[in-house]
């Protein structure tokens, strides 16, 4: 995957400039991972082995697989989201197994919103949402950087204006 790393980068040439999230995604994803498969492990572990026996205990190590799992799948994910701003649109680009790519013509823009629930605050990231008059090519870009988000808003917005104006 190539990512670009100027902020408002366009097209060059035929190829769109691609930009991924930024790692404090995945380090809040891995982290909101660890903490409830091992409180969930240890849970399981107490009970089992207070209750049924040592042996019991054992099933203690499911959740703790899971967890591995589930931290190799989080990386794939994360590598997966990239987006890139066009002339004309957004395009965001998702998945592993099923790939999606999402095109939002800047004229078509209704809305474009910055969200940032608490523990995204607590890890300094943010979501940019995009609404559409079509229920179905809503979007959303998640775990930027605030700053990140703020200009893509802003960007996304100015164009949005000035396409839809030329409607």
């Amino acid at each position: 995957m190539e990512t670009g790393s100027a902020a408002g980068a366009e097209t060059t040439g035929t190829e769109p400039v691609w930009t991924g999230l930024p790692p404090g995604l995945l380090r809040m994803r891995r982290l909101l991972l660890v903490v409830w498969l091992g409180l969930t492990a240890l849970a399981v572990g107490l009970l089992l082995g207070l209750l049924a026996g040592p042996a019991w205990a054992a099933f203690a190590l499911l959740p703790l697989a899971v967890l591995a799992w589930g931290w190799v799948l989080l990386g794939r994910n994360w590598r997966s989201w990239r987006y890139a701003e066009r002339a004309d649109d957004l395009l965001i680009s998702r998945g592993v197994l099923w790939h999606e790519e999402t095109v939002v013509p800047y004229g078509r823009m209704q809305l474009v919103e910055v969200t940032s629930g608490p523990v995204e605050r607590h890890f300094g990231l943010a979501s940019v949402q995009l609404h559409t008059a079509a229920a179905a090519t809503d979007a959303t870009i998640p775990g930027l950087e605030p700053a990140e988000a703020e200009r893509l808003r802003d960007r996304l917005t100015e164009l949005g204006e000035a396409r839809s104006a030329g409607l």
